[in-house]
């Protein structure tokens, strides 16, 4: 207790509770800076500047925030999206290389149709393969939590019924083709399909909008790190989309109340704050009759 308490004094850990504050009024500062830098003759180059730094900024550290977002929530809502979209650039151009006939679209003279539908089926049993290699191992499917008693971050957790096998009815119309009425499956491998059908459908696109962007600047590559391959925004243009989906997508339909944050989030409070949760829960629970009458003698 004593370390905690000296902890909390430090001046890092008080900017770390407020950081999102501090991030507003640096962006405030930034803000009035740009509008007293203005300069009379030069107006039109100055928001030009202006809105390029804030495109760029909604592009990668917008992205790049929600990937990490992503990653509290267990390292298999990271890999297997970004595993997805390099799969389907792959089988992509794969499939168009082989059998590509038909063209896509202008912006990419190289993307076909034949690619593009090759892609999107092979990124679909990609992703349900992947997920049921990864939904096997803790580590990958338990969500990143800070140990207030080891004052390191872990990976331990009893699995949700997300990753836990299931057993499902097959669709009559695929009983004859795979010769058995249910199928034992984790629920997460639906999920992955929902994934892989965004990676394979609308990631492209990210690479498409890229191909604009740099012909609209006359540009070939971003950089030239990679020799013949362009720079590292070159591998990872259609990976624009993905984190955002895959952040609303937890949000939407994955992530609901979670008592080991609510429970972190309550030893926080003050002494007396607790004390005033913990009547109005004992009182709601013998309101509702879940707490037995045997046990509200000790707890009073």
């Amino acid at each position: 207790n004593t370390l905690s308490w000296a902890r909390d004094l430090r001046p890092e850990y008080k900017i770390a509770q407020h950081a999102l504050f501090c991030l507003f009024v640096l962006c405030c500062t930034g803000f009035c800076m740009f509008v007293l830098s203005l300069v009379k003759r030069h107006y039109r180059l100055q928001f030009y500047m202006f809105a390029w730094t804030h495109v760029t900024l909604l592009i990668t550290v917008t992205q790049s925030h929600l990937v990490i977002q992503n990653l509290f929530e267990g390292m298999i809502w990271f890999l297997v999206p970004i595993s997805s979209v390099i799969c389907n650039d792959i089988t992509a151009y794969i499939f168009g290389f082989f059998f590509g006939r038909t063209p896509l679209i202008k912006l990419s003279p190289k993307k076909t149709w034949e690619g593009f539908i090759g892609g999107f089926f092979s990124t679909v049993a990609f992703g349900f393969i992947f997920a049921y290699l990864l939904a096997q191992y803790q580590y990958f499917v338990c969500p990143v939590e800070y140990n207030s008693e080891t004052n390191r971050f872990v990976t331990e957790c009893a699995p949700s019924e997300l990753f836990q096998i299931q057993n499902y009815s097959v669709p009559p119309f695929l009983q004859d083709v795979l010769g058995r009425e249910t199928v034992n499956m984790y629920p997460f491998q639906m999920h992955s399909i929902a994934l892989s059908t965004f990676a394979s459908l609308i990631g492209p696109f990210g690479g498409f909008f890229a191909s604009g962007f740099k012909r609209a600047f006359k540009i070939k590559d971003f950089a030239d790190t990679i020799p013949g391959h362009g720079g590292i925004m070159d591998r990872f243009d259609c990976q624009y989309l993905m984190a955002t989906f895959v952040h609303v997508y937890i949000t939407s339909f994955i992530r609901g109340p979670n008592p080991s944050k609510l429970l972190q989030q309550l030893l926080v409070l003050q002494p007396e704050q607790q004390l005033n949760v913990y009547q109005t829960l004992k009182s709601h629970l013998i309101e509702k009759g879940i707490l037995q009458p045997s046990l509200r003698g000790k707890l009073d």
